[in-house]
């Protein structure tokens, strides 16, 4: 199943903001979460780690909760187990996000609907690093 049109990802990707919070990311150059925000990084967005080690990652200081960014964001790409999603989508609502992303393999339905009904973009079961090159 498809949980986002090709349209929403062009739209997630081009003109929802530069801004991305990569919830689970760590300086743990072997996790998925390292290679697709340097991807990100490389096309221009400006990523801000999100991870309980609160670790500063390619460059970029990190907090320890989306609450915690001192900042707006625009896209939160999240990189947690699919039972630990929703509540990021949640608070990516509360954080005035314009999209959730939610990685390959992170699936929660009824935080897809919550999301939309909020009036945000998302993009759920997809990678960005992978889509970005087909744009």
């Amino acid at each position: 199943m498809s949980y986002a049109d090709d349209a929403t990802v062009r739209k997630v990707l081009t003109s929802s903001g530069d801004t991305w919070a990569v919830v689970g990311l760590s300086n743990n150059t072997a996790r998925a979460a390292y290679g697709v925000a340097r991807a990100l990084q490389r096309a221009g967005k400006r990523i801000v780690p999100v991870h309980p080690k609160a670790e500063t990652v390619l460059g970029e200081p990190g907090y320890a909760s989306l609450a915690e960014i001192p900042f707006p964001v625009d896209v939160v790409d999240v990189f947690v187990n699919s039972e630990l999603a929703g509540p990021v989508a949640d608070q990516a609502v509360a954080a005035g996000a314009k999209a959730v992303w939610f990685q390959l393999g992170v699936i929660d339905e009824a935080a897809y609907a919550r999301t939309r009904a909020a009036g945000l973009d998302m993009v759920m079961d997809r990678c960005p690093a992978i889509e970005l090159p087909l744009l």
